[in-house]
């Protein structure tokens, strides 16, 4: 697994026989799957009553960004992973066809590089496999995500070289005229400065005894440190766009909270909330580290899908900085 933290890119697949792949289903699917869900789960607060009716999942290997989607939007989709990686896309297959994962699902052998072309999709999903590529190769890949005419969900470890390639892929998904709906709420630069922060947040892993014996942990649980982006076309509808994300995780002081906020105006700023305001105050005491700030009301946005026309106003950014 040491691939996984990525500084170094292979230029070929990493996983490359039975042995390899088993591992990896067992040590990373998990942890990948959770990371990607969560991404996913803030997309889908971005468009409340929106499901995709195609998902292409783009060096998905096994499969764990097909799961997370049908996680997020149960039904029937038409679904198709892309990999470099044979042996890979042969035990995913196997996964969702000996269990209660999305049947029916094409597993496609595919070079990931330049001179990508992808289908037309609603959802592609590319989560942990920047880092096997090289520059080039990874510009390419995002730049035919962007043209697939979807949404870009984007998902690398949660380290200060995960964060660079995502913020790297990030700016050509504004370039190509993307509008970014999560994790920030704004499609400008980050506000971060490179090398000081750097945007993740964490998905909570439930650890099996299987997992546990393997990892050589004892808790029941570990929490995934990840990067991600999740992107739109600029003509969609996006009614649930976020106020703001909570990029720290919150300080609690005596009689206050203190929240690091990226704003829709593009910077991070530091939110004290005390109990003065009593409602704003017990919803800080709540907040966690990647919420949305200010809270959502209790009254749900009206479901609206994504349309033709783009709503008025900006959208987009990026967030994110270390524990």
């Amino acid at each position: 697994m040491t691939h996984y933290r990525g500084r170094t890119p292979t230029g070929a697949p990493i996983l490359r026989d039975r042995a390899d792949v088993v591992a990896y289903a067992a040590y990373r699917m998990p942890a990948t799957t959770s990371a990607v869900s969560a991404a996913l789960g803030e997309l889908a607060a971005r468009l409340p009553g929106w499901s995709p009716a195609s998902q292409l999942d783009v060096g998905g290997g096994t499969g764990a960004a097909v799961w997370a989607v049908a996680g997020v939007w149960p039904g029937e989709r038409h679904v198709t992973v892309l990999d470099w990686a044979g042996p890979a896309l042969e035990l995913g297959r196997e996964l969702a066809d000996g269990g209660a994962g999305p049947r029916g699902t094409a597993w496609e052998k595919e070079r990931l590089g330049p001179g990508l072309e992808l289908p037309a999709a609603e959802l592609v999903t590319i989560s942990y496999v920047l880092n096997e590529l090289t520059e080039e190769a990874r510009d390419a890949v995002v730049d035919a995500a962007a043209a697939t005419g979807g949404a870009v969900v984007l998902v690398e470890p949660g380290t200060p070289d995960g964060y660079l390639r995502m913020r790297r892929a990030r700016d050509r998904l504004t370039g190509a005229g993307m509008r970014v709906l999560a994790p920030c709420p704004h499609s400008g630069a980050c506000p971060l400065e490179p090398g000081a922060d750097w945007c993740h947040f964490a998905a909570r892993v439930s650890r099996s005894s299987l997992h546990r014996r393997v990892k050589g942990g004892e808790l029941p649980y570990e929490d995934e440190k990840f990067s991600y982006v999740a992107a739109v076309p600029a003509g969609w509808e996006t009614p649930g766009a976020a106020p703001g994300r909570i990029v720290r995780r919150p300080q609690q002081r005596k009689g206050q909270v203190l929240l690091d906020v990226c704003e829709p105006a593009g910077e991070v700023r530091r939110a004290t909330v005390t109990k003065r305001t009593k409602d704003a105050y017990r919803a800080a005491r709540d907040a966690e580290w990647g919420d949305t700030w200010p809270p959502a009301p209790d009254a749900a946005a009206p479901a609206t899908p994504p349309g033709t026309a783009a709503p008025g106003g900006p959208a987009a950014g990026d967030a994110g900085a270390p524990e």
